[in-house]
């Protein structure tokens, strides 16, 4: 590498990564082992190799990328055969038209001869970029067998020769369109957000290129590359499929529509957005099949579980759920009126907009073009004898006024805010316009929640944090710390080693973390007071509660998910 170890760690202590002791612990190690620094530090130290490989590309003066995190042009891999990527340990992943150049990963990007063999085999330019040997394997495993590349591939193929416009497809009758090139991409775009178990879709013009991202469990991943040719066309046909005005570009739309492949059914949520690279489209799915999971399967239990069942159980009084966007608040919801919902109750809800649909409840879809808003909804159900109320968000004070009233009159509401955490709930109730005397009288259960990330289950190991996340660990979960760990132990966790299972994240599907805030006497009387929230958090948790980082520790140390995806979801707050 003509690097010397010295070199290479000066660059780590420079940015903190490591101790100048530990710098000289492994300058010595590395000799003994006679192992080049970067190797030795990707085999025997816990550093990210994302920062080992950035600092070896800047000594070597190339470009590094994350080649397991990064989309694969389909254009790039027809330019290398499978079998010349897999002998040579190359992956190709760029091409741009423009420059008629094509980009490719290597774990030896000064290898000129190599640079050579891979121009003279796809007879276009090449840059070799510096890319870590194991996740080129992972790549071209994923890339030429399971991504869904090659299938967009061969639809482009068919395509770009064509050079349709948005308004020619437009024209076309469904039976020709079902049959033609930009449907199949569609279709192959959506059958692998559905296999990814994707929950939203991200289509994004671009200068060059328009790129297709997923959003899974939680995170977004830029999954495939096209021509920005085709961009106007797959735009035309979503929006055909949704209802929408092709020809009207400059506002944005929205629309819905179902697909069904030959394993199940979707509901698709769209949304367009003028860019100055043209329409931006994402697409929400709702899963049509699987039911409602139940507040376990979610992520309640033990303590948190039976404080909770025990506010939605009451004939009366406000439950509600807070949480950013995305945070999983309507989920919850609809899982405690699944399990609320029977022959003997009659359940109305108020929603913006109605996401799932759930037989045996009347659920009303807001219009506020007609007048249809969460406050004049909220006075027009008092009068259809409900006894269970759900009102999507509570926003202003008309509405906030209404469901107290709808609560102090016998009737279970439930309705979500955007707050960061349980307490918090009550001052935001109170900045719209809710009296705390009577905030005191109504509100049963305040809670806080999140999503994140469960280990996968097929490359799960188990592991001993070093001592100081062990200190943390004891100290955030104090007297909550399992009997288990309350002697001299020493504390494991787990931890994914990345596998083709979960796309070689280390994790596969999510879990919800809670703090329940569930009111008393004491906790009233604070209210009454109108006394800040941090009050409020210490004498809820006098009285049990869980905060949400410390429920996050507790799944951590069963082995459900990481500390670090603990503490990205829960610091970000």
């Amino acid at each position: 590498m003509g690097i010397t170890p010295k070199q290479f760690l000066v660059k780590l202590v420079e940015n903190n990564t490591i101790t100048t002791e530990q710098a000289g612990l492994y300058e010595v190690d590395s000799v003994k082992r006679d192992l080049p620094i970067d190797q030795y530090l990707l085999q025997y130290t816990t550093i990210s190799p994302d920062e080992i490989m950035k600092i070896k590309a800047g000594f070597l003066n190339v470009k590094y990328v994350n080649i397991g995190s990064t989309a694969v042009d389909p254009q790039a891999l027809s330019f290398i055969p499978e079998s010349v990527a897999q002998r040579h340990k190359i992956m190709p992943y760029m091409y741009d038209d423009k420059d008629k150049r094509l980009y490719v990963a290597s774990s030896d990007p000064l290898n000129v001869s190599l640079q050579d063999f891979i121009e003279m085999k796809s007879g276009v330019k090449a840059t070799l970029v510096l890319s870590l040997a194991e996740d080129i394997a992972k790549a071209i495993s994923i890339g030429y067998t399971r991504s869904i590349s090659p299938e967009v591939e061969q639809a482009i193929a068919q395509v770009e020769p064509q050079k349709k416009t948005g308004e020619e497809i437009g024209i076309k009758t469904t039976m020709e369109f079902n049959n033609a090139p930009i449907a199949k991409i569609v279709n192959t775009i959506l059958d692998f957000a559905m296999k990814s178990r994707a929950s939203d879709v991200h289509i994004e013009p671009q200068e060059l290129k328009s790129r297709v991202r997923y959003r899974i469990d939680g995170i977004l991943q830029e999954r495939l590359s096209l021509p920005t040719s085709i961009h106007e066309s797959l735009v035309s046909r979503i929006k055909i499929l949704s209802e929408m005005k092709i020809d009207e570009k400059r506002v944005p739309q929205d629309g819905r529509f179902n697909y069904k492949n030959t394993e199940e059914e979707i509901d698709l949520r769209v949304s367009t957005l003028p860019t100055v690279n043209g329409e931006k489209i994402v697409m929400r799915l709702l899963r049509k099949s699987g039911g409602m999971p139940s507040l376990g399967e979610l992520g309640l239990d033990g303590i948190q579980l039976k404080r909770f069942e025990d506010g939605i159980d009451r004939s009366y009084g406000i439950v509600l759920v807070t949480g950013p966007t995305g945070s999983g608040k309507t989920t919850t919801l609809y899982s405690v009126l699944s399990r609320l919902n029977t022959k003997s109750v009659n359940i109305v809800t108020l929603e913006d907009p109605v996401e799932y649909q759930v037989e045996g409840i009347n659920q009303v879809q807001i219009n506020s073009k007609a007048g249809l808003t969460f406050a004049t909804g909220l006075k027009s159900f008092l009068r259809q004898d409900p006894n269970i109320i759900l009102v999507g968000e509570i926003r202003d004070k008309e509405t906030t006024q209404l469901a107290i009233q709808a609560a102090l009159t016998g009737h279970l509401v439930f309705s979500t805010l955007h707050t960061n955490d349980a307490a918090t709930a009550i001052p935001r109730l109170t900045d719209l316009g809710g009296e705390p005397f009577l905030i005191a009288s109504v509100l049963s259960i305040a809670m806080a929640q999140r999503i994140i990330r469960r280990v996968c289950e097929t490359c799960k190991e188990i592991y001993e944090p070093p001592i100081e996340i062990q200190n943390s660990v004891r100290e955030v979960l104090g007297p909550l710390l399992p009997k288990e760990y309350q002697t001299d132990r020493p504390i494991q966790l787990a931890r994914g080693k990345k596998c083709e299972d979960c796309n070689n994240s280390g994790y596969k599907g999510r879990v919800g973390i809670y703090e329940i805030l569930k009111t008393s006497s004491a906790i009233n009387d604070l209210i009454l007071k109108e006394r800040p929230s941090q009050e409020i958090v210490a004498q809820a948790q006098k009285e049990g509660m869980v905060l949400m980082k410390q429920d996050g520790f507790l799944k951590a140390l069963r082995g459900e998910t990481t500390l670090e995806e603990v503490m990205r979801v829960t610091e970000a707050a």
